[in-house]
């Protein structure tokens, strides 16, 4: 069998090492702790939850619930150290964080194909050995400055900051007019929410005295201009959103025949238009706070959250521009990435892409050709987030996201709203073993 390097010992690392191990390939997995930690991190152990030690909802007919039924199915390590360190948490899987990454270290010691080596990869390996990069969101600074000069300083960010998705059937259609500024475009382009004056004051002063979450102690806010949050633009002055985001320059509301005060546009995030993006408004606010402040504007006093909007650090790639279809990197084809570095959030979702390239890659050193999961799953959805396989604006900035239903292929023909979620399940659960075999 073929020897394998994975470096990282985060979620990612750990679950691409296993199924690379279980396949019978023997895995070297690169760990620089204890000899370095990132500053978000406070033990030595492998796959160190570091903010929540939540896994989310365990529901099936939830996206993530569904892509961790499909990771139980498949045989996933760090579902079975969650479920082995479970805590109460209701609908959610929660577990002890000791207890879970205690039973991923045992569990990788003892396997006769894993070699642990601590010590700090430095540079992006060319010596042809297959190569998995799992290095997270805080990628150490020399292998990030490595790898940003290999893929183009636009194509690995440092900063990260994204906007609110909501469910488009959320939306108060009574409320708002597609349009797109000075008739530009296809006329369904944006959805636009119009706002009075008084709507608009009384958005500003939400978002100004709504509750942020706090920084980070690795973080400092060095916002881009041209990407700021919403709430530090409404600070800077009354006018500054409706100059910015929020300006109504271009519009004209057919149900009035005038110009609003203000709008907020929405755009869509998938093909199908089943979730739509609240375009600029990238946020640090609580997500109670989102949900209550976005609830100002009269088309989304009812609006659900896909994903809430949210500014941290996070080194990640341009992965629809710089890697090919086996995540790798056309200049360094031995060379992988997997997890959050690839533009994928939340703990299930950068194991879910551990394990996806780990199945990839150990079938192909086996001399077989495993193509990626079926897009109607929910492994086959983010992978093909990673693709941009589901964006509606090919030219569009690539944002990290968890996995949502919007990434998913929509189901044939009408279906009642209660009946979607489940039949999009049952549908990526009978598909699955086909891959899974």
């Amino acid at each position: 069998m073929v020897a394998v390097r994975v470096v990282g010992g985060g979620l990612a690392g750990c679950e691409a090492a296993w199924q690379l191990a279980v396949a019978g390939h023997d895995v070297t997995l690169h760990e620089m702790k204890p000899g370095k930690r990132t500053p978000a991190q406070h033990t030595n152990r492998l796959c160190e939850l570091v903010c929540s030690n939540s896994l989310r909802s365990n529901n099936v007919e939830n996206a993530v619930g569904l892509l961790k039924e499909e990771l139980r199915r498949g045989g996933s390590l760090v579902l079975r150290a969650a479920e082995h360190a479970r805590v109460p948490a209701g609908d959610a899987l929660a577990v002890d964080r000791d207890v879970f990454s205690r039973f991923i270290e045992d569990a990788l010691a003892s396997h006769p194909h894993i070699r642990r080596v601590s010590e700090e990869v430095l540079r992006l390996p060319d010596d042809g050995v297959p190569t998995v990069i799992a290095t997270g969101p805080l990628t150490a600074d020399a292998l990030a400055a490595d790898i940003r000069a290999r893929v183009g300083r636009d194509a690995l960010a440092f900063y990260d900051a994204i906007a609110p998705i909501v469910e488009a059937d959320s939306i108060d259609r009574g409320q708002v007019f597609a349009a797109s500024r000075w008739g530009k475009g296809e006329s369904a382009d944006y959805l636009n929410c119009p706002l009075t004056e008084e709507e608009y004051n009384a958005f500003v002063d939400g978002l100004v005295h709504a509750e942020k979450f706090p920084l980070h102690a690795f973080e400092e806010p060095r916002y881009f201009e041209g990407c700021l949050p919403a709430e530090v633009m409404a600070a800077r002055g009354r006018q500054t959103l409706a100059y910015g985001p929020m300006k109504p320059v271009g519009l004209t509301d057919p149900r009035t025949g005038r110009r609003p005060f203000a709008v907020v546009q929405l755009r869509k995030e998938d093909v199908a238009g089943s979730a739509y993006n609240l375009v600029g408004f990238q946020t640090r606010l609580t997500q109670p706070e989102q949900r209550r402040v976005f609830g100002i504007i009269p088309a989304l006093r009812q609006a659900r959250f896909l994903r809430y909007g949210a500014v941290h650090r996070n080194s990640y790639l341009d992965s629809p521009r710089v890697l090919d279809d086996r995540l790798a990197l056309p200049a360094l084809p031995h060379v992988r990435f997997a997890g959050q570095v690839t533009g994928v959030e939340g703990y299930v979702e950068s194991c879910a892409i551990g394990f996806v390239v780990g199945r990839m890659l150990a079938a192909e050193l086996s001399g077989r050709v495993l193509p990626p999961p079926p897009p109607t799953t929910a492994l086959g959805a983010l992978y093909g987030h990673t693709r941009a396989a589901q964006q509606a604006d090919k030219t569009a900035r690539y944002d990290p996201s968890n996995v949502t239903w919007a990434m998913f292929p929509p189901l044939p023909g009408r279906h009642r709203k209660d009946d979607r979620k489940r039949l999009m399940s049952e549908r990526a659960l009978a598909a699955l073993p086909g891959w899974l075999e």
